[in-house]
C-alpha cells in the first residue's frame, strides 16, 4: 500500500462541512467518491488535518489515504481533479512514509478570516466574507490581538459543545491586516478548538466597536466561560489557510 498526502482547496459555501454526515453533501464524501471511481468502486477512506464546519472554506487543507495503485504524483492530481466537483481542487499529491498522519502529525495551522467593512453589501461575496459595515478602532483591535499570543486555556473561546477536555492551546501569531475596506485576521497556532477562531474574531470586532477594552481579553481568558467572550463570527469568512507538519 502507498500512502498519499493531498493538499486541497475548497469553496465551503455548498457543503455541510468537511466530515461525512448522513444524507448531506460534505467534502470528505466527494473526495472519497472520486477515489472510489479511480479504484474501480473500492472504498477508500481519507483522513484530514481536521474538520471544517458548514460554510467554512479551505485554501490548504491536508488529507491522506492509502492506495494499492502505483501512479505518478502528477497523474494522481489530474485523476482526482477529473472526478471531483468544481468546488474542490487538488493542489498537490505527495507520496509519504506509511506512518504519516494528516491529523496527528500537525505542528501548526493557519486560519484567516475575511471581513468586508464597506457600507454597501456585495451580493457576489456574501458566501466568502463577513459583511460588517461598522467603524472600528483598529489600534484597539491590534492591541487585543497581542494579548492572545502564547499558551492559554481557551475555554472561553470555544463552543460549549466542544468535547475535548484539554482546552489549552498555543497561539504563535495573530494580526489584523487592513487593506481599504477589507479586514483580514491571520492566526497561527498549534491547534484550535471548535469555533475558536470565529469566537476570537467576534470578540475582536466587539472590541473594535468599543463594547470591550483590549485588556478585557485577560479576564475573558481567566473566566473559562463561553459567556464571557463575544459572539461567534459567521462561517463564511473563515478559511483554513495552511497546515504545517515540520518546522522546515
Amino acid at each position: 500500500m502507498n500512502r498519499l498526502k493531498c493538499t486541497i482547496s475548497y469553496d465551503g459555501a455548498q457543503f455541510e462541512g468537511y466530515q461525512i454526515q448522513k444524507e448531506k453533501r460534505t467534502v470528505q464524501l466527494e473526495v472519497q467518491r472520486a477515489l472510489s471511481r479511480i479504484h474501480k468502486g473500492s472504498e477508500i477512506k481519507v483522513s484530514a488535518s481536521g474538520r471544517t464546519d458548514a460554510g467554512v472554506h479551505a485554501v490548504g487543507q491536508v488529507l491522506h489515504f492509502d492506495s494499492p495503485l502505483t501512479i505518478p504524483e502528477g497523474a494522481w492530481q489530474k485523476a482526482m481533479n477529473a472526478h471531483l466537483p468544481k468546488d474542490i481542487w487538488v493542489k498537490k499529491v505527495e507520496t509519504v512514509p506509511g506512518d504519516f498522519h494528516a491529523r496527528f502529525d500537525v505542528v501548526k495551522k493557519e486560519y484567516r478570516y475575511k471581513v468586508n467593512l464597506s457600507k454597501d453589501f456585495n451580493v457576489f461575496s456574501r458566501d466568502h466574507v463577513f459583511h460588517y459595515p461598522f467603524s472600528l478602532d483598529f489600534e484597539a483591535v491590534q492591541e487585543a490581538c497581542g494579548h492572545f499570543i502564547g499558551e492559554h486555556d481557551f475555554t472561553s473561546f470555544c463552543s460549549a459543545k466542544t468535547e475535548v477536555e484539554d482546552k489549552v492551546r498555543t497561539i504563535y501569531s495573530l494580526e489584523a491586516v487592513v487593506n481599504g475596506e477589507e479586514l483580514e485576521f491571520r492566526i497561527v497556532g498549534n491547534g484550535f478548538l471548535y469555533n475558536m477562531v470565529r469566537i476570537i474574531v467576534g470578540t475582536l470586532l466587539e472590541i473594535g466597536q468599543g463594547k470591550n477594552l483590549p485588556n478585557d481579553i485577560f479576564s475573558i481568558l481567566e473566566a473559562r466561560n463561553r459567556g464571557a467572550a463575544g459572539k461567534t463570527a459567521p462561517a463564511q469568512g473563515l478559511y483554513l489557510w495552511n497546515v504545517v507538519y515540520d518546522d522546515n
